[in-house]
Parts: structure tokens; C-alpha cells; sequence
């Protein structure tokens, strides 16, 4: 059990290791990948995980775009700030000035779970102006399935015990409780898979910070404001999804008229894991027509 996960040691092996940098930015020291030459296309992790979690996919999207993949406040690599800048208006203004300070400025913006939420409150926020947002199993509504349970007052209570993160990181040192874990997302992983997340929850500083980032968020009002979004969405939902309904993406789709709901069946919550191809295929084809 560790506090912080060191670079040097637990990322020997990362996944595109090579792109990894280190940069200051809104007062924190950021992990983030960088690789390929073109338009910017922007890759955000969901609560809990981290850039590992967009290797292959990103690896594909570089062949014909500059790809930029952080590790959000508080998870992998990246600094853990004050339980404060873990609200969702926060982390979008501090991604904000990690952009500007790469100055880089997306044309596509693709966010998994929680890191959907967190463009989509960048754009209402006027921070970036992408041709589209695409959500793969976004976080977006409070109710209805368990995620949005859980960013709740439970998630407070969780995170004020300072005995949580280590009872999480103690038994993620068991495969079988991570392989548990992720198994009941509907995903399945191979081993080398389950092997980064283990890591990652073996860390308390990561385990705080994603708990802190779900007790810290308030979808209620995120859910109000969905519907001044103005930039196309694409709701990506793999039909094995068991820790957001996948029925959430079309109660937003009826909502927003610029809202797409693409149906990926056989997949769980972590889709682009499972099968990056055909999330990469579908960033090409978004991005085939966004305008010069």
C-alpha cells in the first residue's frame, strides 16, 4: 500500500510511456501523454482510472490526429489538490489551463464516464470549442444507475473517514476483489488489464481523489444546464453497461436535439478498453465531418 504512485517505479511499464510529460499547470504537477501529428483530439479518464485507460485507443487516433491524454487531478501520475478543485465546475477550469498552457485548443473532445461530464461542463463553460463531444458510458444524470448513486451524500461520508482509502487500497492487493470490481461494470478485461487498475487502486492518494471527485460533484445541477449545450454529442453506450444505464443516453438524446446515441451491443462500461477499433472509427468519421 502506497500514498502516491512514483513514475519512475509503477510506470516503467505504462502504457505509451514514451509520450508521457510532466507539466505545471493551475497550481499542480499534470501527467499527460502527447503523441501523433494533426488536429487535437482530447481523451479524458472517468473517476477512478487514468491515461492507461485510452492506450490503445490513442495509440490508434495518432496515426492522423495529435492526441492529448491527461491523467486527471488526483489519479495516476498527476497531483492530488485539495478535495475543493475536485467538484466538476473545478476540474473543468483547472483542464482548462492545462490546455492552455500546452496551447492546444481540441477539435474533438472524447470523455469515458465521469470525464464525459467534465467536458461537457468545459464547453457550457465556454473553456473549449470542439466540433463534437463524444461520451463513451458518460456519468451524465444523477438517478438511475450506479454511479449516479453513489455521487452522492454516501460518497461524502466515505470520503471524510481517513480509514477509506486505505480499506481500498488494502484490498486492491486482491485480484480476485479488482477483477470483481471491474467485472461488475460489465467489461472484461484481460489480465495485463486489470493489472494497471490494480495499481492504481493500490495507491490511497487515487483512491481519495476518486472519492473525493464523486462527493464532490453535483449532478443535479449539471443535469439542469445539459440542456444549454450547443455542441453536437455523441452518447456512445455499450449495451452491456452495468454502472450507467445505458437508458441514460436516450433520455438525454430525446432531450437535446443535437444529441446522437450510437449503440455498441456486446460491450460493457469500459467500451473503449474492450474494443478501441470501433471507438476510433467513430472518431474518424465525427471528425471526417467537422468543417475545415
Amino acid at each position: 500500500m502506497q500514498q502516491k504512485l512514483d513514475f519512475a517505479r509503477d510506470g516503467e511499464d505504462w502504457p505509451n510511456r514514451e509520450a508521457s510529460r510532466f507539466v505545471e499547470a493551475a497550481g499542480l504537477k499534470w501527467h499527460v501523454q502527447v503523441m501523433g501529428e494533426g488536429p487535437v483530439v482530447l481523451l479524458v479518464h472517468g473517476t477512478g482510472a487514468s491515461s492507461h485507460s485510452f492506450g490503445e485507443l490513442a495509440k490508434i487516433l495518432s496515426a492522423a490526429f495529435t492526441v492529448v491524454v491527461p491523467d486527471l487531478p488526483g489519479h495516476g501520475f498527476t497531483d492530488l489538490p485539495a478535495p475543493s478543485r475536485l467538484s466538476l465546475p473545478e476540474m473543468a477550469e483547472d483542464l482548462s489551463a492545462l490546455l492552455k498552457t500546452l496551447r492546444f485548443e481540441p477539435m474533438l473532445v472524447v470523455g469515458h464516464s465521469a470525464g464525459a461530464a467534465i467536458l461537457i461542463e468545459m464547453c457550457l463553460d465556454e473553456l473549449i470549442e470542439p466540433k463534437a463531444i463524444i461520451s463513451i458510458n458518460g456519468a451524465l444524470l444523477p438517478f438511475g444507475s450506479m454511479v449516479g448513486q453513489f455521487f452522492s451524500p454516501m460518497a461524502k461520508l466515505l470520503v471524510l473517514n481517513p480509514f477509506v482509502p486505505k480499506l481500498f487500497a488494502w484490498r486492491a492487493s486482491s485480484d480476485v476483489a479488482v477483477e470483481r470490481l471491474i467485472g461488475s461494470t460489465g467489461s472484461r478485461l484481460k489480465a495485463d488489464e486489470l493489472g494497471y487498475y490494480k495499481r492504481l487502486f493500490q495507491s490511497e492518494g487515487h483512491v481519495e481523489a476518486a472519492l473525493s471527485m464523486m462527493a464532490g460533484w453535483d449532478l443535479h445541477t449539471f443535469e439542469r444546464r445539459l440542456e444549454s449545450l450547443k455542441v453536437p454529442l455523441v452518447l456512445v453506450v455499450g449495451g452491456d453497461d452495468r454502472a450507467v444505464s445505458p437508458d441514460d443516453a436516450f433520455k438525454i438524446s430525446d432531450r437535446l436535439p443535437n444529441a446522437k446515441v450510437v449503440l455498441l451491443r456486446g460491450l460493457g462500461h469500459l467500451a473503449h478498453e474492450e474494443s478501441p477499433e470501433r471507438i476510433a472509427e467513430i472518431v474518424e468519421q465525427w471528425a471526417a465531418l467537422a468543417p475545415a
